[in-house]
């Protein structure tokens, strides 16, 4: 009996971005401490992969691949009957003893690879050489398969919470039969008959409830309005918000949680107000070291996690337009712009307006989203995007190796020169910056502006207290998380 699921239109939309410059994978770059895997000839790669098919069978996901459906174009993923975990899990080498300048240029070569649709969409690189027998391991995993919530799902998944130097029996493993091209066809056509009847039930349902209709309708139709309305104004013209090629370059930072929550403290909000407050004026000063500083604020796209209790994989996010306050010269005030425009996003549920565009495109075929995907593209709705992802507090080990650093990195869009990803882990939030190579070629001077800016930052919330704006109502969805991150004062590696 031939089995297969479907991939969400949310997951195929990052299947439809994708080409040959913008290619869609997110990925984090993890730093191990050396342990028994590192011998006197360098890093045991056949023990690395052994353990990571002995914890195959807690990622599922990793032994399938996209296919096609005939006519519709929409994506499922089958099992590989042909899966080589040896493809997937590489090794390569720094010349010793490695500096992280060398590891960011060697991730920034391997992120340049678009993965290959005829298999399983993720790699995880083993990268020794580093000083003090230190290693990296570079995971790059399709954007249809995880957003970042579940990426850190299938990296709890792979790793363990102890030092072991154990590697347990691999679970037999054996492939489901794939679905004909009739098969699929059939299926889909079946499925998009059921959808159109539960929608119908579902406009009767909230038809026999006038008043409660009455009261949500307005709402919600104007959150939509305002999301659409703040896409459709434009963000200013920037030097990195032009066409991107293949290349990239990427820079790492990091800074101790309980500095951004000591300015959380001071200043009330929430710690996501205090990142994107050092954002803000990392990115006002590159604006005045480029010439380009300009009276309009930056636009930023901020994934906000939608995913409920019990889900599993795929994405679950949706997404608010945050102007940054760049024209702001004080920090204090940068603070306080930022704090009321999230709370009035949250107020406004602008996430679920999101949300909403993404549920109406399970009604569309996949040959639609690729065309909306191509107009998209084609649209400068925004300047860059920041991602937060919270990540576990507790070690994380690979066999004795314990995890120390954790590097995560955005794809580009289309126009779209810089990316900033933010991964707390332990005590630290570990920032990575993705950046087009012609474009921001400047991108560590960039990692210097955010060490000063959150500096500043910290200067000043011990100066004065500012009290953020409170909430005019709860927040209506609560299935929309908060997704705060924590972080502090920084340091640059590399």
């Amino acid at each position: 009996m031939s089995s297969y699921e479907r991939l969400s239109a949310l997951d195929e939309t990052f299947l439809a971005f994708e080409t040959p410059n913008t290619y869609m994978h997110i990925a984090l770059v993890t730093i191990f401490e050396s342990g028994t895997i590192c011998g006197p000839k360098g890093l045991d790669i056949a023990k690395v992969r052994r353990y990571v098919g002995s914890r195959l069978h807690l990622v599922p996901r990793y032994r399938q691949k996209v296919r096609l459906i005939p006519m519709t174009g929409d994506v499922v993923w089958v099992d590989d009957a042909h899966f080589q975990l040896e493809y997937h899990v590489r090794h390569t080498s720094l010349p010793r003893p490695g500096t992280m300048k060398q590891l960011q240029r060697r991730c920034a070569e391997i992120l340049e690879r678009p993965l290959d649709r005829e298999r399983p969409l993720w790699e995880s690189w083993f990268i020794e050489g580093l000083s003090g027998g230190r290693y990296a391991m570079l995971t790059k995993v399709h954007h249809c398969m995880v957003d970042g919530v579940a990426g850190v799902d299938i990296l709890a998944a792979l790793l363990g919470t102890e030092a072991s130097r154990k590697v347990a029996a691999a679970q037999r493993w054996k492939p489901r039969s794939a679905p004909t091209d009739g098969e699929l066809l059939r299926d889909e056509l079946g499925r998009r008959v059921r959808k159109s009847g539960a929608l119908l039930r579902g406009i009767g349902q909230a038809a026999a409830q006038p008043g409660e209709l009455r009261a949500e309708l307005p709402r919600r139709f104007g959150t939509l309005w305002n999301l659409l309305r703040a896409g459709a104004s434009g963000p200013p013209a920037t030097s990195f918000n032009r066409p991107i090629g293949p290349h990239r370059r990427i820079g790492w930072t990091q800074t101790p949680i309980a500095s951004i929550k000591e300015i959380k403290k001071s200043l009330g909000g929430t710690l996501n107000d205090v990142v994107l407050t050092v954002v803000a004026g990392a990115m006002r000063r590159f604006q005045v070291h480029r010439g380009e500083a300009t009276k309009d604020p930056l636009r930023v796209v901020v994934p906000v996690s939608v995913r409920g209790r019990g889900d599993q994989g795929g994405n679950r996010v949706s997404a608010w337009m945050v102007d940054l306050p760049t024209p702001e010269a004080m920090p204090l005030g940068r603070y306080n712009a930022i704090a009321k425009t999230t709370r009035s996003l949250k107020d406004d549920d602008q996430a679920w307006g999101a949300q909403m565009l993404t549920e109406a495109a399970e009604l569309t075929t996949g040959n639609i989203l690729n065309l909306g995907a191509r107009l998209i593209n084609q649209s400068h709705l925004y300047n860059s995007i920041v991602t937060n992802v919270p990540g576990p507090r507790e070690s994380l080990f690979l066999l004795d190796s314990k995890m120390v650093e954790a590097y995560p990195h955005v794809p580009l869009f289309a126009d779209q020169g810089l990316g900033i990803a933010l991964f707390s882990y332990g005590d630290t939030l570990f920032w990575g910056i993705a950046a087009d190579w012609d474009l921001v070629p400047d991108v560590e001077i960039l990692c210097g502006f955010v060490e000063e800016s959150f500096s500043e930052l910290r200067v000043a919330a011990k100066k004065g207290r500012l009290k953020a704006p409170q909430s005019r109502r709860k927040p209506a969805r609560k299935s929309v998380a908060k997704g705060s991150i924590p972080n502090a004062p920084l340091r640059r590696t590399g």
